[in-house]
């Protein structure tokens, strides 16, 4: 692990070394990728909805706590619109608040529904919001910290068409609590940018997909390294629910059944089959699935471990905050510097 470079509101709060965050990727956050982020000093967040049962889940949790040899590492509970659909997070809950899990990402709709009962249980909370309003919610329902999730992210982004860096430092002056930045971020010059702008740290997804330790099929990851900021696209904004996916042919089969002005939702869900996802990353054929994607991708440039990730976007950081301090208008200019 590097030694620190940074000391940020979001480093003490989560007790981590660096100022990053591994969250979401459904299906691919598991006890290995996870604990592989911990012990490179960032935290990580096995994401709960990806196991079947409690069974499967409360052994990746094991699994993880072993890995890290006892360091906290986190878990991703996605709150739906659909109520019917969140009945089943009260045994996630009750599992990893069992299995001593403290550190938790909400994402999607409100975590007004589980958060005031991990609080209670001593957790650290941790929400996504796609906007500075939605992230003040947060805040006032007592959550830790927040995620900004700008229209670049991959995945949900939310419907407010906001980049991260232009809400940054809008939740600098607005929020009390601390905030990570998130959406097409992949090098250390952003990580500098986003606390220069006012966050206290970055949550990345896309930039570690290529990791050694995601468990996706080899050739899912080849193609990864091909890619570049243009091959991914939003869908799913009729529906007020924007996914901004690989530009596969899944994703032309919806964006023209968009253009269409299909309304029936039933049209569209064979499509949107977690299943298809799944099978994609298990298979490495990309041409099916809404498969999550930000334009950071283009970062992505050869298949690394996650400690050899975070030793490249460190010294990056470290390139770039030295690169800024050289671009004063003293230190180019002796007259300047007599005068100062």
């Amino acid at each position: 692990m590097r030694n620190p470079l940074f000391s940020t509101r979001l480093t003490r709060l989560l007790g981590i070394s660096h100022p990053i965050l591994c969250g979401g990727l459904m299906h691919l956050a598991d006890a290995r990728y996870v604990a592989a982020v911990v012990n490179a000093g960032g935290m990580g967040f096995i994401t709960a909805l990806s196991f079947p049962d409690q069974m499967k889940f409360r052994e990746e949790l094991r699994l993880c706590r072993e890995l890290t040899s006892g360091k906290p590492f986190g878990v991703c509970l996605s709150v739906s619109r659909r109520k019917e659909a969140n009945d089943r997070l009260p045994r996630f809950v009750d599992t990893l608040l069992d299995a001593g899990v403290r550190i938790i990402e909400t994402s999607g709709h409100s975590p007004d529904i589980i958060a005031p009962r991990l609080k209670a249980a001593g957790c650290t909370v941790i929400h996504k919001a796609p906007s500075v309003r939605f992230a003040l919610s947060a805040e006032k329902l007592g959550v830790d910290a927040v995620t900004l999730v700008g229209i670049d992210g991959g995945g949900h982004p939310g419907m407010d068409i906001a980049s991260s860096f232009a809400m940054a430092p809008l939740a600098s002056e607005r929020l009390k609590i601390p905030f990570a930045i998130a959406g097409g971020i992949g090098t250390g010059r952003q990580i500098l940018a986003a606390l220069a702008a006012g966050a206290d740290g970055v949550l990345l997804g896309s930039r570690m997909l290529a990791a050694a330790e995601i468990w996706a099929h080899p050739e899912y990851k080849q193609q990864l390294l091909r890619l570049d900021e243009r091959d991914t696209r939003l869908v799913l904004a009729s529906f007020q629910n924007n996914h901004r996916v690989l530009a596969n042919d899944t994703a032309k089969m919806v964006a023209d059944m968009e253009a269409e002005r299909i309304a029936e939702i039933e049209r569209y869900l064979p499509l949107m089959s977690g299943a298809l996802t799944r099978n994609a990353y298990e298979s490495g054929d990309l041409r099916e699935g809404l498969i999550d994607l930000g334009p950071a991708v283009a970062y992505v440039r050869e298949q690394q471990t996650v400690e050899q990730i975070f030793d490249d976007l460190l010294d990056d950081a470290k390139a770039a905050s030295d690169r800024v301090q050289g671009l004063t208008a003293t230190s180019g200019n002796p007259r300047a510097r007599r005068l100062a």
